[in-house]
């Protein structure tokens, strides 16, 4: 039987490690693709070692073999211990040369396989939530986590982030490179700064899904409201929210999203970078050209800051800016605990004591798991000293769930709390809708723009028990504080009392 045998180039200690490291490479990829081929469940790590650390390696061995080969000609021909022509050549009459020439197209054979394989598993792998939600587990564990608790969670990050189209894949691969280098150096800042300056604009991602002119209408909802009292007084707001929107042909042009580019064309210049201070707003019908300029009366902007703005078209991400991560403050988030039932509200004053509890500045996760329970539990040992006696399960089921709630919504390792991200959707905790409809943006010609409620909403019930209201006319019910502090709920807005930690 006769041996294998290489060309005599081949032998040398350059193309020997190359031959090594290719072999063990292509064995280890084989090994890690059948697992990752029959695994229940995706691993981020084992897609980043598979398709994306190991294939450089592969290469790097596969480009040693012909350099060795070429170094090996080259000491042989300055050395004149063999005679080699000017060029390397190929002698198919020659057993050795064919081995090789059979092993180098077998092997490219194969490794445009791997190549090809690799390629379209890398690149979906790059594309998935796994990549993006857990590669960088310290940085995207806030975005992750709320995303998996948000109406997008069925929605790759993809989908938004990057869109269809292979120049804005372009763009974000290039943007991720940066990323990575600021991952590696620790150079990313904490919170991460919103808004996201290169996002893709939202009518060519929102609208692949929701089509403004068929989305009108109004919907039904529901806000949930405990209050601080003893008994933690349920206090609900049924409301029918006017979306409004529509268009010739499929509905009437009204309602919030009279905003949406149907008929109108909404700029705004903003004074911060979170785009909060609005004193500049320009709405142009796109029907008639009529452009109508809205100003700030309490703060405007000089000419000169005007000349050296650049306005920016208004789009779905100004208002629905919190889409998919969604950091609920302590008070939305125990409401809804306590709505579930997660949190009994048969236990007194628990809704302000886990308000309290979650609201607290800890050092890290497990620092807040242990403040949560000792600050829910030590204050049932003081206060009610017989219901945490004969209650404890109850208590326990509270602090759970407090515990819980501050897991999904905030995250000190990044400092990410609700007031880092506000949620311009509504105006309770910030100021939202009201950063243009407060009543003090008009234009020169007198006209404000509305501050209506019933423009955007109509309530039909409200309050519980023997304070409960309801109404069947188009018109609606007025709004009731469930606190008594007059009409002062109609001088400001409700952000400047509400926190997100107290009443």
């Amino acid at each position: 039987m006769r041996r294998l045998r290489l060309p005599r180039l081949a032998y040398n200690w350059i193309s020997s490690i190359g031959i090594a490291i290719a072999l063990v490479i292509i064995l280890l990829m084989t090994f890690l693709y059948v697992i990752d081929l029959f695994a229940s469940e995706t691993n981020p790590y084992l897609g980043i070692f598979l398709y994306m650390a190991l294939p450089p390696i592969l290469i790097f061995g596969l480009l040693l073999i012909p350099i060795g080969m070429i170094g090996q000609w080259l000491r042989f021909r300055k050395s004149g211990e063999l005679a080699y022509p000017s060029w390397p050549y190929i002698d198919l009459n020659n057993r050795s040369h064919r081995n090789a020439t059979l092993i180098f197209f077998s092997g490219t054979f194969l490794f445009l396989i791997i190549s090809a394989v690799g390629s379209y598993k890398a690149y979906h792998f790059t594309e998935s939530v796994t990549f993006c939600g857990t590669t960088c587990h310290k940085i995207m564990k806030p975005e992750h986590t709320a995303y998996q608790n948000s109406p997008h969670a069925r929605v790759a990050c993809v989908a938004c982030h990057v869109g269809p189209g292979a120049d804005w894949f372009a763009k974000s691969k290039l943007s991720g490179l940066y990323q990575v280098y600021a991952t590696l150096l620790n150079k990313y800042p904490s919170p991460i700064p919103t808004p996201i300056a290169s996002l893709r604009p939202a009518r060519e991602t929102c609208e692949q899904c929701h089509w403004p002119k068929k989305f009108f209408g109004a919907q039904q909802r529901l806000f949930k409201h405990y209050m601080y009292d003893k008994d933690n007084t349920y206090w609900p707001i049924n409301v029918l929210v006017n979306t409004g929107g529509g268009g010739p042909g499929s509905g009437e042009e009204s309602g919030i999203h009279w905003h949406t580019f149907i008929s109108n064309r909404i700029e705004y210049i903003a004074r911060d970078q979170e785009r909060l201070d609005i004193p500049w707003i320009r709405a142009t019908n796109l029907k008639t050209g009529r452009i109508t300029i809205y100003q700030n009366i309490e703060d405007p902007l000089s000419e000169e800051e005007i000349a050296a703005a650049a306005p920016r078209v208004l789009d779905c991400m100004d208002c629905h800016n919190r889409p998919s991560h969604i950091y609920n403050s302590p008070d939305n988030a125990i409401n809804t605990a306590i709505y579930a039932g997660w949190i009994s509200a048969l236990l007194p004053e628990i809704k302000r004591i886990s308000v309290e509890a979650m609201a607290i500045e800890y050092e890290d996760e497990a620092a807040a798991r242990q403040g949560i329970a000792n600050y829910i539990g030590d204050f049932y040992l003081k206060e009610y000293p017989d219901i945490h006696d004969e209650k404890p399960e109850l208590i326990n089921q509270a602090i759970l769930a407090t515990q819980d709630q501050f897991t999904q919504n905030i995250f000190p390792e990044m400092k990410v709390r609700w007031e880092e991200y506000p949620n311009n959707i509504g105006h309770f905790e910030s100021p939202g809708c009201f950063r243009c409809h407060f009543g003090s943006h008009t234009s020169a010609d007198g006209v404000s723009i509305s501050k209506d409620c019933n423009a955007c909403h109509i309530i039909f019930a409200q309050g519980s028990g023997d304070r409960a209201s309801f109404s069947s006319s188009p018109e609606g019910l007025a709004f009731v504080h469930p606190e008594d502090i007059d009409d002062a709920w109609q001088e400001i807005g409700c952000f400047e009392c509400h926190s997100g930690t107290q009443p």
